[in-house]
């Protein structure tokens, strides 16, 4: 039975305006929605991170709308490859990496310095990208190994001076006032302080400082006793005035992790030196403290403040 005329009228005029106000709509959102050839917005907002911690004239060219910055940097792409293709796994377990990853995705791009040269140490560059990361490694071939493959790592070779088995007469020595001075490292009387770093090394105002380095495993490995007694000595130096406060952690503080805290040299001389009331967490093998300033950072005059808190 056929509907009647007005009927199928009706219907006719309906879908004709149900069309027109479909396609209005459409053409709305189409000149409203950025594509990716004339506004970066939206591929900014997914890739915001890099954005973030990218160098002056990234950002510029952001601000100009040009397409190339939402790329992300051949050295992360490079990363990314490398580790997605390794059979080689990083020294620390994911848990401990993540503890780290946390800080510097707070504080980066920042100054972060890293006793130490391995399998992880792009991976520690990238996670700082835009900042300055510097690695200090005992073994000079591995340096020039690792140059090979990763030409972008700053890295330097340095040398220690002490043994594993002397830590316990270094524990003892690290007790006295000479020791408990907060000063330059660089002209510090204690038997502890490495004094034969690379000049950069001083002259830099660290935000992050990870010590994996240096060997520690046997008796006659120059161990990390010096070079946690360091770490803890330049965050209390430390005076940077240029470092945020926009973290969950403080911006006059310098984080100082240390790994393969199940040994007794790096745990002993962790709590004794980066001090038990400065650790903010443990995981697995890994510490991590929050060393604050011992300096005023308007007339760089030392602060009234004990070697370890009580």
């Amino acid at each position: 039975m056929m509907r009647p005329k007005t009927h199928q009228t009706l219907n006719l005029k309906l879908l004709i305006l149900v069309l027109l106000v479909a396609f209005f709509l459409l053409f709305v959102l189409r000149s409203n929605f950025p594509t990716s050839n004339n506004n970066p917005t939206t591929s900014q907002t997914l890739s915001s991170p890099v954005i973030i911690k990218a160098s002056s004239s990234t950002t510029t060219e952001c601000s100009n709308n040009n397409y190339s910055c939402t790329k992300i940097p051949p050295s992360l792409s490079q990363a990314l490859i490398h580790y997605a293709t390794s059979a080689i796994t990083p020294q620390q377990t994911l848990k401990e990496i993540s503890v780290s990853a946390r800080v510097l995705e707070k504080r980066s791009p920042c100054n972060f310095l890293v006793f130490g040269l391995g399998h992880d140490s792009l991976m520690w560059s990238e996670l700082n990208h835009g900042g300055r990361t510097i690695f200090l490694e005992e073994d000079e071939s591995w340096i020039e190994q690792i140059k090979r493959r990763f030409p972008m790592l700053e890295s330097y070779h340095v040398t220690y001076d002490s043994k594993v088995n002397d830590a316990d007469n270094l524990m003892e020595v690290g007790k006295g006032p000479e020791c408990r001075e907060v000063r330059d490292p660089r002209y510090s009387i204690c038997q502890l302080a490495l004094k034969g770093l690379p000049s950069i090394v001083y002259e830099t105002k660290w935000d992050v400082i990870m010590v994996d380095a240096p060997t520690g495993y046997y008796d006659e490995a120059p161990g990390r006793m010096s070079a946690i007694y360091t770490a803890g000595m330049m965050a209390r130096n430390n005076n940077n005035n240029n470092r945020r406060d926009d973290d969950d952690f403080g911006g006059e503080t310098t984080h100082v992790f240390v790994h393969d805290v199940n040994r007794v040299v790096e745990d002993k001389f962790s709590m004794a030196f980066l001090c038990h009331k400065y650790m903010m967490k443990q995981e697995g093998r890994l510490r991590h403290f929050t060393i604050p300033s011992h300096r005023d950072n308007i007339n760089n005059k030392l602060l009234d403040r004990p070697f370890c808190p009580q």
